[in-house]
């Protein structure tokens, strides 16, 4: 017997799920999550749209608003209830998941990374960076193969300044008995090229690495490729020179 369209929606809820013929729960099941579009995927954890707009009309309006998916990367829970038919639930529902997936990204996996090249270092540091709209300083305390044994966050600043002071970098070395560390800090701008008092903090720790013999193999700015002159989407002090 043919499926009828009263079977398409939820007879307990006041509002429709997704309509006939842009259903993403059955394009799941048929090909696999993968085979969904972002705007699909918003949809699925919406679940279900409001009174004269669908599921997917709301999904869309979140992607456009965030210019794409990745934009929603930085969203909490007050940016999602903006929008018509997301209420403080749902809109903490998404804020989790979305915390869920940066830090399952975070997680390594098998043997630790061997960070001993600024584009290792940028590339392993990307997804703790990506999205946020203050500076982080964080220090990698690795090992004598300069595989990482403990990633650090030092300092947690506004959204032009989270300087580090190198008797912070260097206690979280020794604590963690580091053989050498390396250095990184996001810039919200994009832009990775260092500022003067990051020039200075790098001479502060280059002299208190020597001083402590702790090598500090970088210190490296991380920014977007799309936000930098030069393309690359970070800065080393390591590759520039200055250290």
């Amino acid at each position: 017997m043919q499926q009828s369209t009263l079977d398409l929606y939820d007879q307990h809820r006041p509002t429709p799920l997704i309509a006939c013929g842009e259903q993403p729960q059955q394009r799941l099941d048929a090909f696999g999550v993968g085979a969904l579009s972002d705007t699909e995927l918003i949809a699925l954890m919406l679940n279900a749209g409001t009174r004269g707009q669908s599921v997917l009309g709301i999904a869309s309006q979140l992607i456009t608003q965030a210019g794409s998916i990745a934009g929603l990367a930085s969203w909490q829970p007050e940016d999602f209830r903006r929008l018509k038919g997301i209420g403080p639930t749902k809109a903490r529902q998404l804020a989790a998941l979305i915390e869920i997936g940066r830090r399952m990204i975070k997680q390594p996996v098998g043997q630790a990374p061997m960070l001993n090249r600024p584009d290792l270092i940028a590339a392993y540091m990307a997804p703790y960076a990506r999205g946020l709209e203050v500076e982080k300083f964080w220090v990698v305390c690795l090992n004598r193969k300069n595989r990482l044994k403990k990633l650090v966050e030092v300092t947690s600043g506004t959204a032009t300044a989270a300087l580090a002071h190198p008797r912070e970098v260097f206690r979280t070395a020794v604590q963690h008995g580091a053989s050498a560390i390396a250095c990184i800090h996001n810039h919200p701008s994009g832009d990775p090229a260092p500022s003067s008092a990051d020039v200075q903090v790098t001479r502060q720790l280059r002299e208190a690495a020597r001083a402590l013999d702790i090598a500090l193999l970088d210190h490296v700015v991380i920014g977007a490729a799309a936000s930098d002159p030069a393309g690359v989407g970070y800065y080393s002090f390591r590759s520039a020179g200055l250290l």
